[in-house]
């Protein structure tokens, strides 16, 4: 097998979060055909227990802890160096020293470096391929971001979507592919960088729809008798969800239960902020906290949300729900990025109160029906994790990099 290198912002195991999830499943089919030469952070000190399961399907790994502070330090340093903030949060000078050595021990030629973070460490040199996985266009994220702060935060925000773009188009031009998430993320990108078009590509994330299957739902409800579950997934200290439960709770929640009295809403995910965990308190509201199996709350629910105010890519909390033949309704935000058709297999409902309040009594009345099975008909066809990776061969073949086009291999 040949060696490559392949560079994560954070550790890719367990897939337990959206970036992770996508990361993971990399990783696994990279480990297929190719020795893979790991570098990642550690964010999460729990996380370091996986170690052993990436040593066993790594030829190397260099883990090095991110720890929150010592982060934010760095990346103050962003605003001197006229930076993106993002570029010295991930700066480490031994993952840097890690990397030449590596890269020079084991000829290594190929590298996919997941999220423009970790372009920053990409090898130089005529004889490389470079992959990068952008995932999102996250620079666009930090513009949507801005005006729901206010300033300073708000001028922040701006000013990393601007600073982070213009860094964005830089690793796209210094790189042989551009990975995003989805074809409309990846065409946003186009958009942005013009000069790097044709080296912009798509690469749909998957769903292991054998795991997230209906009959392998564990047999236990969580949920009381009686009640009409809505379910919203995700980690809950991530801005995006916990504005979007917020806004679902106190303003689509008690639209829903002044038409059906026993409707519940499950906050299910690790992590939630102060601010999630006090809408416990509110009439017909749980929040969960870490679950074992997602597959038990989703499964066991009439009904999954995706409230998404503000999104980027692809929300694997709908392709699970989906997956899972679950009735999803969710924001024209949540749904940007997949290949769903609205009313027949997911219904999509804008984020105003009375309308998304709509929309959830109409599929709590319809139930899952056949609109919950054409969606995991859809996830079976379009969101297959190997048939998806698959793609990456030819990315990764130096003589194909560049002439790569969605047309051809997305």
């Amino acid at each position: 097998m040949d060696d490559l290198l392949y560079l994560v912002h954070r550790i890719p195991w367990p897939p337990n979060k959206g970036d992770k999830i996508r990361s993971y499943h990399i990783l696994r089919y990279l480990a297929q055909h190719y020795r893979v030469h790991l570098g990642t952070f550690i964010d999460d000190p729990a996380d370091a227990a996986y170690l052993p399961e990436l040593e066993r399907i790594c030829a190397t790994v260099c883990a090095r802890p991110l720890p929150r502070r010592r982060a934010q330090l760095r990346a103050l340093t962003g605003f001197l160096t006229g930076q993106a903030l993002t570029v010295p949060w991930y700066r480490d000078r031994v993952l840097e020293r890690w990397v030449r050595a590596t890269v020079s021990r084991h000829a290594v030629t190929r590298t996919v470096a997941f999220s423009s973070a970790m372009a920053q460490y990409l090898p130089a040199g005529e004889d490389q391929t470079r992959v990068v996985d952008f995932v999102d266009v996250d620079s666009d994220k930090w513009t949507q971001y801005a005006p729901t702060r206010r300033w300073p935060m708000s001028a922040v925000y701006r000013r990393e979507g601007r600073r982070l773009l213009a860094y964005e188009r830089q690793v796209a031009g210094e790189s042989d592919v551009s990975l995003f998430v989805s074809p409309s993320e990846a065409e946003t990108f186009r958009h942005q960088a013009p000069g790097v078009a044709d080296r912009v590509h798509a690469l749909n994330n998957g769903v292991d729809h054998t795991y997230f299957a209906p009959e392998h739902v564990p047999e236990f409800n969580p949920y009381p008798a009686g009640s009409r579950v809505i379910v919203f997934s995700g980690v809950m200290d991530y801005w995006p969800n916990v504005d979007a439960v917020v806004w679902f709770t106190r303003e689509v929640l008690p639209l829903v239960r002044a038409e059906v009295p026993n409707a519940r809403f499950a906050i299910v995910g690790s992590r939630p902020t102060p601010a999630v965990s006090e809408l416990a308190r509110l009439p017909g509201v749980s929040v969960t906290g870490f679950v074992e199996d997602m597959r038990t709350w989703i499964g066991h629910a009439d009904l999954a949300v995706a409230p998404l105010r503000i999104a980027r890519g692809v929300q694997n909390k709908v392709l699970e729900a989906m997956a899972l033949a679950r009735p999803v309704v969710a924001s024209p935000q949540a749904l940007e990025g997949l290949t769903v058709k609205r009313e027949s297999e997911v219904l999509e409902a804008q984020t105003d109160p009375h309308h998304f309040a709509r929309a959830v009594l109409r599929a709590l009345a319809e139930g899952p029906g056949e609109r919950g099975q054409r969606a995991r008909q859809r996830v079976e066809r379009d969101y297959d994790w190997a048939r998806n990776l698959a793609r990456l061969d030819d990315y990764l073949q130096p003589a194909a990099s560049a002439a790569a086009s969605d047309g051809k291999l997305a």
